[in-house]
């Protein structure tokens, strides 16, 4: 609890939601952008057509739409809320876990290209080699492009990590209890507009920056020798 303002504010509990918003919505972004990114891959036309429009569209759409859409679209017009309705906590967890589909859809596909440049990184004669041995384009894919794929791409997802983590802060448009709901709280409540932007921006800071470090530290230990 952080005392402000004559009023206690659960910070670190706010903070607790931005990472487990950027936890769920990063491992779902890995799988779908890598689904994204095998079907841009894809020998058959249509797969390669549709990963591509989904890349294009979504990733030339502001987030602040998509999660709006997630809320109204889903949940109001087609009363999709991914949770149980007789739950007492119903519309809290609805809009947390609308708000974790959000940025899975809206992060994948910048996952996917991180990817997919990842894959063109690996000699095309790696390729044609198991082409030649008679492995499957899937085979293909799971055995030799995308495990040295994801080693050279280790710094750039980390960099899709911290934008996701930042971007976390737009959840709070449909109501998601985050960092950033709090701290428009405790500026509408107190006229300390520096000092309540320093504390969030000091938070935001000790979150992101470790991650820079790490992925930067894996993609050097990790890192695939041409």
């Amino acid at each position: 609890m952080l005392h402000f303002g004559g009023r206690d504010y659960n910070i670190l509990g706010a903070f607790g939601t931005t990472v487990e918003l950027t936890a769920y919505a990063a491992v779902g972004a890995v799988i779908l952008g890598t689904l994204l990114a095998a079907m841009r891959l894809s020998p058959v036309p249509i797969m390669r057509a549709m990963g591509t429009t989904y890349v294009n569209v979504v990733r030339n759409t502001p987030l602040t739409l998509i999660l709006v859409f997630c809320s109204l679209g889903l949940a109001n017009t087609l009363h999709i809320t991914l949770t149980d309705p007789k739950s007492p906590t119903s519309i809290v967890d609805s809009n947390f876990r609308l708000a974790v589909l959000g940025l899975t859809v809206y992060t994948a596909s910048f996952v996917c290209e991180a990817i997919r440049s990842g894959v063109n990184t690996v000699p095309v004669g790696q390729a044609e080699a198991a082409r030649s041995l008679g492995l499957t384009f899937s085979q293909n894919l799971r055995i030799i492009l995308l495990p040295q794929a994801f080693r050279a791409v280790i710094i750039p997802l980390g960099s899709v990590l911290i934008a996701l983590t930042k971007n976390t802060t737009i959840a709070s448009a449909i109501g998601v209890a985050e960092a950033a709901l709090l701290m428009k709280e405790m500026i509408e409540n107190s006229s300390a507009l520096l000092v309540v932007g320093g504390i969030f921006a000091a938070g935001f800071v000790i979150l992101t920056l470790p991650m820079g470090l790490l992925f930067g530290w894996l993609g050097k230990r990790w890192a695939v020798l041409r």
